[in-house]
């Protein structure tokens, strides 16, 4: 199921962005040859008009063939200039290479828009942020200390508490103040912790020590209050577009570490997902409800937005950067030098993304 639910996602982020430039090239008259979903092979072709929408065997991505765009087509350049993509001014061309980027951060911002008419999980901070209140509140686990109590009783990060006891003596959902008084006022003395897990609820026994905190028993958690997060529409409509900036503003951040980590010899691949990652994250997501697997997808959308518009050749951006040289020197490139540069791109990105799978396939079989 998380494999299927996996390959749909994909579709749509591919779709969508494809869409974008197919939209924008159609919007400015240049004509549209191909529009397809994977790579060749073909399987299924049908053409509409003077475009012809395609499946291909390799689901790893897709494509729009616009007419004038592929540097190697010289002699093409001078046929019908009015729907030609070389002959269209810089700032149209522009338009049409960024226009997939664009497009999947729409789609980031309607989906996290849809998200808070819906209703998210939120901390009670961030709700008071955006002038609202949490439904159903519920104290939840942020972090569990390495060797403490709890990671040896098996508490998660993400768990929520739903009730604490000791024979005489229970609370049903304690607030996070309230828990941990009732964890410091039996140092030493096993506690049951009933836990909600996803649609699991686990019950572990726990034992507070001294030593973790000063000054009284603890199990070494971290906890804070987590509930349910719906707006009216106008302000999830606001929100969104500003949570869309936050997280695009977070993901070049960590790109930008990654790569100076990478440089100095330092990089972690713990932080970083293939194909074979995401669709364990997108399980985990789907088990958790709708909600979670909107905002999963809207992330996977500013990610695909923000690798799309790094200065790449076979990249969006690439070809974006080819088009500003072009530009300043007032000169179209050798159309050879374009292809090669576009080719050894494109061999650095499988082989960056056989490395990531790698990575994640080493973390599954070597936990």
């Amino acid at each position: 199921m998380s494999i299927l639910i996996f390959i749909v996602i994909l579709a749509v982020l591919i779709l969508v962005h494809e869409f974008g430039h197919f939209i924008v090239a159609k919007l400015f008259g240049i004509r549209v040859d191909e529009f397809g979903i994977g790579f060749p092979p073909k399987l299924w072709g049908k053409k509409i008009g003077e475009t012809e929408y395609t499946v291909n065997a390799l689901p790893i991505g897709g494509f729009v063939r616009i007419f004038g765009e592929d540097p190697s087509e010289e002699k093409l350049f001078n046929l019908h200039k009015n729907r030609n993509f070389s002959h269209k001014p810089k700032i149209i061309q522009a338009a049409v290479l960024l226009a997939g980027v664009f497009f999947n951060l729409l789609l980031a911002w309607g989906l996290l828009t849809a998200g808070l008419v819906s209703g998210i999980p939120a901390s009670e901070d961030e709700a008071k942020l955006r002038g609202s209140t949490l439904e159903r509140p519920m104290t939840t686990i942020t972090s569990v200390t390495v060797g403490s109590p709890a990671e040896q009783a098996g508490i998660l990060t993400g768990d929520s508490i739903l009730g604490i006891g000791v024979p005489k003596n229970a609370m049903l959902l304690p607030t996070p103040e309230q828990f941990q008084k009732f964890i410091a006022d039996h140092p030493n003395q096993e506690v049951k912790v009933f836990l909600k897990r996803g649609y699991e609820v686990p019950k572990v026994l726990v034992t507070p020590k001294n030593g973790l905190l000063s000054g009284r028993a603890a199990i070494g958690v971290s906890l804070d209050t987590y509930g349910t997060l719906r707006l009216p529409f106008f302000s999830a409509v606001k929100e969104g577009g500003a949570l869309t900036l936050l997280y695009t503003q977070m993901t070049f951040g960590g790109l930008y570490d990654l790569i100076h980590d990478a440089i100095l010899g330092r990089a972690d691949l713990s932080g970083v997902s293939g194909p074979v990652g995401i669709v364990r994250i997108v399980g985990d997501a789907s088990a958790l409800g709708f909600a979670h697997v909107l905002i999963l997808t809207a992330l996977i959308s500013i990610n695909l937005a923000v690798v799309n518009v790094l200065p790449i050749p076979a990249l969006d951006g690439g070809r974006f950067f080819f088009l500003v040289i072009e530009t300043v020197r007032r000169k179209s490139l050798p159309p050879r030098a374009v292809n090669m540069a576009n080719m050894i791109g494109f061999a650095i990105l499988i082989g960056l993304i056989a490395l990531i799978t790698f990575h994640d396939i080493w973390v599954i079989l070597v936990p």
